[in-house]
């Protein structure tokens, strides 16, 4: 497998060779046009001047030998050679020392700059090495003999002492940025890969792996967004599970009395009294399974983000209106009073919604009042807030069951167990904050319980006329 790491690697190790590369290309451009010319011309001038000593104070070839000699010691290498093919070599000996052409161009008068082919003009390397190739050459007339004579600086002072700690600088920044690297690399890939093992864990279930990871950059932002991501993970783990488990629980207790009172439904001595009664309560059981499905499908639709929000201008007073003639009955049986104070109040929204948290909220104020008890429900308008109240007088909830009263399946006592399935509320909660409102209550025990709505209204549609009539 490719690792990041043996990656970061080779890519450090490809830029540090082509930066090399590079650098060289434009030093060799940088000798070609700016520093050639002026060594040659240096070298030039040496030659000149042993050449001017030669001819005009050792007349004689018995003195050319000694002088040039010490001239080789003081740090050139010289060849030099005649028409009849003699040759002398004075100080450190070439490695290379063909001149195939050179020597009749020099012979006859011409003066030879060194290298100049194309390639041997680009590579600067070439210009250093041992090579005779490398020499300025000119006449040399002692006596009535004429010699070739090349010169050029031995490796030693072209190497010197400087170049020699330059390039072993080089080369220790070389080793010492490379250790750098693959440390600098290891630092990077040890949270990155603390990051994949903890990733591991939370694929296998396990939201309990410890991060240490303390940085400041990048990588630590992400190592907190991942402990963020974690602690979220095992929240909806826990609360999945405990959803199932309610909801396994919240099935079996209705379809075992469906099960049980249907067996006694089948005894054959059963008076008639009895069967209406064991009839309606797996009828009411049947009911309850019914009305547990449909918030089921509600609540799991609205957890989808992409559910469909159908918006249109509507009267929220006259809908209340609509839902309260519906629990008419509801209101009679219990023997409770409802009053209301609705003004008019036009919401773009989605009416089918809004059915079902006024329903609920209504639902929640019959059952939960105390006999011969009252609901109050109010609507107001302040600016551009719609403010809804639903009041009643019922057996009302402590300070910590009105924190939890939100929250699927919960329900505040055993008495709450009867008719009720622990969705009501946590719809309404989801349904308001999805059409962009908010709803919170106040509550006190064996006083009553009111919730408050409010949304905020999303302009005026002018063709929205005074009847409340669209169009």
């Amino acid at each position: 497998m490719k690792t990041l790491y043996r990656e970061f690697i080779s890519t450090t190790l490809l830029i540090l060779g082509i930066s090399i590369l590079i650098g060289f290309i434009l030093a060799n451009v940088v000798y070609v046009i700016f520093t050639k010319e002026e060594i040659t011309q240096q070298n030039m001038e040496v030659a000149e001047q042993i050449v001017h000593v030669l001819e005009e104070m050792h007349v004689s070839s018995h003195t050319v030998h000694p002088f040039l000699e010490s001239v080789g010691q003081l740090g050139y290498q010289i060849y030099l050679a005649n028409r009849s093919g003699e040759a002398y070599f004075f100080g450190e000996p070439f490695e290379h020392s063909r001149l195939p052409h050179t020597m009749d161009q020099v012979l006859s008068g011409t003066p030879y700059m060194g290298k100049d082919g194309i390639w041997d003009q680009f590579w600067m390397m070439g210009h250093f090495s041992n090579d005779i190739r490398n020499t300025v050459g000119l006449p040399l007339q002692i006596g009535n003999q004429t010699y070739a004579l090349f010169v050029k600086p031995a490796s030693k002072i072209l190497f010197s002492d400087i170049h020699m700690m330059l390039a072993g600088f080089i080369v220790a920044v070389a080793i010492v940025s490379l250790l750098g690297v693959i440390k600098m690399t290891k630092r990077l890939i040890h949270p990155i890969s603390e990051l994949s093992e903890a990733t591991k864990a939370i694929t296998n279930e396990d939201f309990t792996y410890s991060l240490d990871i303390h940085r400041k950059d990048e990588l630590g932002q992400l190592a907190e967004n991942f402990l963020r991501m974690q602690q979220q993970l095992q929240h909806n783990d826990v609360a999945r599970k405990s959803f199932i488990s309610n909801v396994s629980h919240d099935f079996q207790s209705p379809l075992m009395n469906i099960q049980g009172y249907g067996d006694l439904l089948l005894l054959p001595n059963l008076d008639e009294k009895t069967r209406l009664q064991y009839a309606g309560i797996v009828s009411d059981e049947a009911r309850r399974l019914s009305n547990l499905t449909k918030q089921l499908l509600l609540i799991t639709s609205l957890d989808q983000s992409g559910y469909p929000v159908k918006k249109s201008p509507h009267r929220l007073d006259l809908q209340i209106k609509e839902s309260i003639k519906k629990h008419q009955w509801s209101l009679q049986d219990r023997n409770l009073t409802i009053s209301y104070k609705l003004d008019k109040a036009v919401l773009y929204s989605d009416r089918e919604l809004l059915a079902i948290v006024w329903d609920n909220l209504i639902t929640n104020a019959i059952k939960y009042n105390q006999p011969n008890g009252h609901i109050f429900i109010s609507c107001t308008t302040a600016g551009n807030k719609i403010i809804l109240t639903f009041e009643d007088t019922g057996v009302g909830l402590s300070e910590e069951s009105a924190k939890q009263v939100f929250e699927r399946f919960y329900r505040v006592d055993a008495t709450r167990k009867k008719d009720g399935t622990g969705l009501g509320l946590s719809i309404v909660k989801e349904i308001v904050t999805l059409l962009n409102g908010t709803i919170t209550l106040e509550s006190e025990l064996a006083k009553g319980t009111t919730f408050t709505v409010i949304f905020l209204m999303e302009g005026h549609d002018e063709s929205w006329n005074k009847n409340g009539v669209y169009g």
